[in-house]
């Protein structure tokens, strides 16, 4: 039986469980959770936990929240916890070389793309924003640049034709649990090298933005098609329809000529066809403010949109 290692999990949201679960599974004691400071959330804004620290709890783990390492006791009592291997999964927190120096083989990132293709805060809505024909997750070391850092492992897996950034989440969240597992006896014991990436091949994932959410319909029904998948279920593409936001859930471009772009074509059980700049947007599942999202079906059967120009001011 190989060694037991002393390992701190860092991470915050539902992506985070799986890696974590599957840690806590293993031969190796997780010794700490590091997880970000418990937010507001809910209609009572009341303080809740993140789902990482929820895990922990219950497994009887010990949970630190610092805010940030700027606080030396922050860095102090992570190095007092003497670990051999700290495994970071959208913590969301910077940490300073002395917290990635601190555990005996180092920090290692689960990060939702295969590097370099995607640096940065939203790997996974990036990827299919751009219309990219795979995703996967790369296990690397951490060092202080954005995401830059030696590569283990990649595992890859093709995006559906209708996947969105709900369930291309989902999927990596178990991928990386599973892609860490394998690659953990290697790391630990310095059997498996890591490669360097190409910092030429590399894109940058920013943040998302609500802003990016407002539809264009002068551009192609197969962009605003990915726009609407990517944005699935945060932040949701959106247009105006009678001086209410819509917020447009799934769709998907169908061949067609159409006239001004924005101008719902027609309306059917099948779904709103919608002009663009180059064919028509199909909506098939949308939601006005305060409502529920709804099948196309039911909106126009309570709502007359056929001949409407969404997004118009």
């Amino acid at each position: 039986m190989s060694e037991r290692k002393r390992i701190i999990f860092a991470g915050t949201p539902d992506f985070s469980v799986p890696p974590l679960r599957a840690l806590l599974a293993s031969s190796h004691p997780v010794v700490a959770v590091y997880t970000q400071p418990d937010r507001p959330a809910g209609r009572g804004r009341k303080l809740s936990p993140s789902p990482v620290k929820e895990v922990a709890l219950d497994a009887g783990i010990p949970v630190y929240q610092p805010v940030n390492f700027k606080d030396t006791k922050a860095v102090d009592d992570l190095v007092a916890l003497d670990a051999d291997l700290m495994v970071v999964v959208a913590y969301g927190l910077l940490l300073p070389k002395a917290v990635l120096d601190a555990p005996r083989v180092g920090c290692v990132n689960i990060h939702a793309s295969v590097l370099p293709r995607w640096r940065g805060a939203a790997p996974i809505q990036r990827a299919v924003l751009a219309g990219d024909a795979e995703s996967g997750v790369t296990i690397m070391r951490m060092e202080e640049g954005l995401d830059t850092g030696p590569m283990y492992l990649i595992a890859r897996t093709p995006l559906a034709a209708d996947e969105t950034g709900g369930s291309l989440h989902d999927r990596l969240s178990v991928i990386g649990a599973e892609a860490l597992m394998e690659a953990l006896p290697g790391i630990l014991d310095g059997s498996l090298a890591a490669e360097p990436q190409d910092d030429n091949l590399a894109c940058y994932a920013k943040k998302l933005d609500k802003g990016e959410a407002t539809i264009d319909w002068s551009r192609a029904a197969a962009d605003i098609e990915r726009q609407v998948r990517a944005f699935n279920p945060w932040p949701v593409a959106q247009t105006m329809f009678e001086d209410a936001n819509l917020r447009i859930w799934r769709a998907h471009a169908i061949s067609g000529v159409g006239g001004t772009p924005g101008m719902v074509m027609n309306a059917t059980r099948q779904g709103i066809d919608i002009a663009t700049g180059d064919g028509l947007l199909r909506v098939t599942e949308l939601q006005l403010p305060g409502k529920r999202a709804m099948p196309a079906r039911d909106f126009i059967n309570a709502h007359s949109i056929q001949g409407t120009v969404l997004g118009a001011p």
